[in-house]
């Protein structure tokens, strides 16, 4: 929450109470507290242009003239996305009533939690589904906010509560790691892939737990023993295959800041959580949250109905799935894949291949993944706002593809999740080794029987060709899956947006997540994006805690 003194911070979570007596009573006194402020300032001078944007934004997003602005965009985001009706109506009013006294107040830019995905479908969900209603009134209470992710996942309920329950464990529970490291690490990680709207939220609550503001300048203002595990979330970030025992020794066995087993375990979920994260993020088209920077302006409307960076977004035209060039692609796009679906299974009934076919269709495969060319845009320069969190920018997945070097092949058999890291996470940080593998069950399993308006279909083979076809790029092989039945699966467009998604985020496009499956519905394409982020958040665990078990033995 962005309103900064202590004192009003109470009056803030009361309106999170399943109480509604409690909600109007803490309601009543932000009211009286706003219209104080709102006297004091007099009458309300015309507003000057807007200010060049400074280097370092408030942390509260808001202009910086007074703190008035900032709980005004806070309001403006309760008005909005409050799960309490009461909430939202009363914070609308004293809006309402803040303008008619002359106070220009804010208005959100963009078009709802998703740049993808319309407002009013998100928004759908938790008014026909009782479970995702009681849901976001929970992460509401213990967050005093609803953020767009949890929003956008409440498409899918179960998951969004395993996510969130787990989510909770590494940031506000009992852990290895003092509260302020566990930001700092999620704003480290998120960094890598530039990822502003994981930044900026975990910037606000980095210093909400009294977090220390100068660390914020650049990750050399932040104690050495942060500043070690920059080369950690380089390299799991875009090449964990590199990671080795080395890597650990050098963290653990540090003469002066050193970390221990645990804090280790802890700051490596973390750091796997905030990059496959930024790639949900990304991947979904997640817009800033209304209280945050970018989410509101205080400028009047233009003439036109769009703001120019719904324009410079793209929202400028109305709908995106009419693209003429996807239309003789599309029809019976779904019937197609379903048709290769039933032959695929057909064929394992008929024959089984050898080991060594096997073998070199896993090995075509990887090849095949490194060639797909993630972006249609040219080289993101990180901003200094953002890459101040982390080192050597130009580090990233793209290097090592384009030279030619070989991603060495990944045995689950002999290193997996399943039999060796669950039990390493959950003996050094306890829980959290089962929270992550609920969570990893429930993304993988989670299936409705439906594909686009088809019913009664089970998809797991499909759902099993994405997870792997993601492992797959990352090196990682089950020997008892035919890498074959990929590419009679997932189609180019369809890999070029995996591979952006997983690689190399910030690339990630609105054509190029409308140009797969077209078909199918937003819904199910929020699916896709909850396997692709938990199996790439798998595949950097495996490297990590493998590496940390080859340091234990």
């Amino acid at each position: 929450m962005e309103v900064k003194d202590q004192e009003s911070l109470g009056r803030w979570d009361g309106l999170g109470s399943r109480d509604a007596i409690s909600r109007t009573e803490a309601m009543d006194i932000i009211c009286q507290d706003v219209m104080r402020k709102v006297e004091a300032i007099g009458p309300v001078p015309a507003p000057a242009p807007a200010p060049a944007p400074s280097p370092l934004p408030p942390a509260s997003g808001s202009p910086p003239s007074s703190d008035l602005n900032d709980i005004l965009a806070h309001l403006l985001m309760l008005s909005r996305r409050c799960p309490f009706e009461d909430v939202k109506v009363q914070c609308r009013r004293l809006l309402q009533a803040v303008q008619d006294l002359g106070v220009r107040i804010p208005r959100p830019l963009g078009n709802g939690p998703s740049r993808f995905i319309p407002e009013k479908e998100i928004l759908q969900v938790s008014k026909v589904d009782a479970r995702t209603q009681s849901i976001f009134e929970d992460a509401f209470a213990a967050l005093g906010r609803l953020d767009n992710i949890s929003l956008v996942m409440g498409f899918h309920p179960q998951y969004l509560e395993s996510f969130l329950r787990t989510q909770h464990y590494l940031l506000q529970m009992d852990g290895p790691l003092a509260l302020h490291y566990r930001h700092y690490i999620g704003i480290m990680a998120a960094a890598r892939h530039q990822c502003s709207y994981l930044v900026n939220l975990h910037v606000n609550d980095f210093l909400q737990v009294g977090g220390d503001p100068k660390w914020l300048n650049g990750l050399d203002e932040a104690p050495h023993k942060l500043q070690q595990l920059g080369e950690l979330n380089k390299i799991l970030a875009h090449r964990p295959w590199l990671l080795t025992k080395e890597h650990i020794e050098g963290l653990l066995k540090a003469e002066e800041h050193s970390w221990s087993l645990a804090e280790l375990i802890h700051a490596v979920v973390l750091l796997t959580h905030y990059h496959s994260l930024a790639s949900f993020t990304f991947g979904c088209g997640i817009a800033p949250e209304i209280h945050c920077d970018g989410g509101h302006t205080f400028r009047p409307p233009s003439l036109s109905q769009y703001c120019v960076c719904d324009i410079a977004n793209g929202n400028g035209h109305a709908n995106h799935h009419d693209d003429l060039l996807g239309n003789q692609d599309m029809c019976g796009e779904v019937e197609v894949l379903m048709e290769r679906m039933k032959q695929l299974q057909e064929c394992r009934d008929d024959e089984e291949a050898t080991q060594e076919e096997m073998a070199t269709r896993f090995e075509r495969e990887k090849t095949e993944s490194m060639l797909v060319v993630t972006a249609e845009d040219e080289e993101c320069v990180p901003s200094r706002d953002i890459s101040r969190h982390f080192e050597d920018p130009s580090y990233g997945y793209k290097d090592f593809s384009r030279r030619g070097e070989h991603v060495p092949t990944f045995r689950v058999q002999d290193y997996s999740w399943e039999d060796h890291g669950f039990s390493l996470v959950n003996r050094l940080y306890p829980d959290v080794g089962q929270m992550l593998d609920e969570k990893f069950q429930m993304a993988y399993n989670l299936t409705y029987n439906t594909m686009a308006t088809h019913k009664d279909v089970d998809t797991s083979m499909l759902r099993r060709a994405i997870w792997n076809y993601i492992h797959c790029m990352f090196g990682i092989r089950y020997d008892d899956y035919d890498y074959g039945e990929i590419n009679q699966l997932l189609d180019r467009s369809f890999k070029i947006y995996i591979k952006t998604m997983v690689c190399s985020p910030e690339k990630t496009t609105k054509r190029m997540y409308e140009s797969f499956w077209r078909q199918f519905q937003h819904s199910e394409k929020v699916h896709v994006n909850l396997l692709l982020m938990e199996a790439r958040m798998q595949a950097e665990l495996l490297y990590a805690l493998r590496a940390i078990t080859r340091y234990m033995t």
